[in-house]
């Protein structure tokens, strides 16, 4: 009885908003029209405490933080890990007023014989290749996207027999405008620890073998995370200028600092999170300027 009441009153409110609206209410847990122009997006809690604590007026609405970061007024939301769940706060965006996204977190590092990447330094990276399982649903449900973008025989298809998995890798891109403020910003901030390079997103943060990584070094890849290349990817076909600022955290494969096989922590990674949201924050008021 109870429970048939609750559903009868939920049903009645539900009357009196639009079905987006509801949408972005049953994942942030707040109205739409509290999420600002400009969005940041973490996904592990250490990042988004530390870019809360730095929020001027303050105001939380569910799962949203807003406040003003050096001026520039900007909702803060913690996608949490993955490519499922940064594609379910980007639909939410697509139904507010959001113009630009930046995700800044860490990622994991990729060195090669002509680039070396350490712990601590800064990825912004240019493209992201999609070799994660949500990015191809969206591919085969908006099949322009397609057309959009470049695709690469997946690399390991290579060194092992693929059954199952992406045969074929997308490659997305972040907003040219908001990658190349990130990047300035960057260089100018520190030029010796910033990488401007390629990345690499996958679901499986267990499975970076030495076939694995191996691939990924013949590509020239400097990072690996989890969200990005969705990020980019949906913010393309819904039209949101999103772009990614990223801590080396560790590095696979490394006797001593691959997350997997290790216990120690380098000095630097938290220095790296802090110099990369103090890069974003001085970006923002000229972030601002290309909202249009």
């Amino acid at each position: 009885m109870l429970n048939k009441l609750k559903s009868e009153l939920l049903n009645f409110g539900l009357k009196f908003i639009n079905v987006d609206e509801k949408i972005v209410r049953m994942i942030l847990e707040t109205s739409s029209s509290n999420i600002n122009e400009i969005v940041i997006l973490p996904a592990v809690k250490m990042v988004m405490k530390k870019i809360v604590r730095k929020l001027d007026q303050k105001i939380v609405y569910g799962r949203v933080y807003n406040g003003k970061l050096n001026g520039v007024r900007v909702s803060v939301i913690c996608s949490e890990i993955g490519c499922p769940n940064a594609a379910f706060v980007m639909e939410c965006l697509k139904r507010c007023k959001t113009k630009v996204l930046v995700r800044v977190d860490f990622c994991g590092g990729v060195s090669t014989n002509d680039n070396s990447i350490n712990i601590g330094d800064i990825l912004v990276p240019h493209s992201v290749f999609c070799d994660d399982g949500t990015s191809p649903q969206y591919i085969r449900t908006y099949p322009s996207l397609i057309n959009q973008t470049q695709s690469i025989k997946n690399p390991l298809m290579t060194s092992q027999n693929m059954i199952l998995g992406n045969n074929n890798v997308i490659i997305a891109k972040p907003n040219e405008l908001l990658y190349d403020i990130l990047k300035k910003e960057a260089l100018e901030y520190n030029r010796d620890r910033i990488k401007l390079g390629k990345l690499w997103t996958t679901d499986a943060l267990f499975c970076e073998n030495f076939e694995f990584m191996r691939n990924l070094q013949s590509l020239n890849i400097s990072g690996i995370d989890m969200e990005s290349s969705i990020v980019f990817l949906l913010g393309l076909l819904y039209n949101i200028k999103c772009a990614s600022i990223l801590s080396v955290s560790d590095l696979p494969g490394h006797p001593q600092y691959d997350l997997l096989h290790s216990n120690e922590l380098h000095p630097d990674m938290e220095r790296g999170i802090d110099n990369a949201i103090k890069i974003l924050i001085s970006s923002l008021p000229k972030i601002q300027s290309i909202l249009g």
